[in-house]
């Protein structure tokens, strides 16, 4: 079972199911970074938890954008993109997530009678979503392939 799954993960880069677990995976990790580094700064540190939420927050980016470059989105031949026009994508597109996200909790509630946290949870869903499809094609793709000259 467990060799499946690592052979399901390692498999071409092309296979989607395989970049989808990837991609569920590093997810995982980086909640569990961003949650243990707040709680740990916060509570066990003394932190200002303001201040432990900044770092934490930090830290989670720093692991996310690291793990969809060197694990998820991995090529043969490389990015099609530097990683300076990656990083300015990336945060482009965490800055438009936050903006959706905030709007969404603040207009959405009242405007269809539903809990906040279920329109959170919703746009949660829709942003990760979003986000697979713009890291594929937009921020992390490949190099085109150059076809053989013979």
């Amino acid at each position: 079972m467990m060799k499946s799954v690592v052979r399901l993960l390692r498999r071409s880069e092309d296979r989607l199911l395989g970049r989808g677990m990837r991609f569920a995976i590093a997810g995982s990790t980086v909640s569990f970074v961003y949650l243990l580094t707040t709680t740990l700064l916060a509570t066990v540190l003394g932190v200002a938890f303001q201040v432990a939420l900044i770092v934490g927050f930090c830290a989670g980016v720093l692991v996310h954008f690291t793990l969809q470059r060197s694990f998820v989105w991995v090529h043969d031949d490389g990015f099609a993109l530097a990683p300076s026009h990656q990083v300015a994508r990336y945060l482009l597109a965490a800055g438009c997530q936050y903006g959706l996200t905030a709007a969404s909790t603040s207009l959405l509630p009242a405007a269809l009678g539903l809990p906040t946290e279920a329109v959170y949870v919703a746009t949660v869903a829709l942003v990760t979503l979003l986000n697979f499809l713009v890291f594929r094609h937009l921020i992390f793709h490949a190099k085109p392939r150059v076809a053989d000259s013979r």
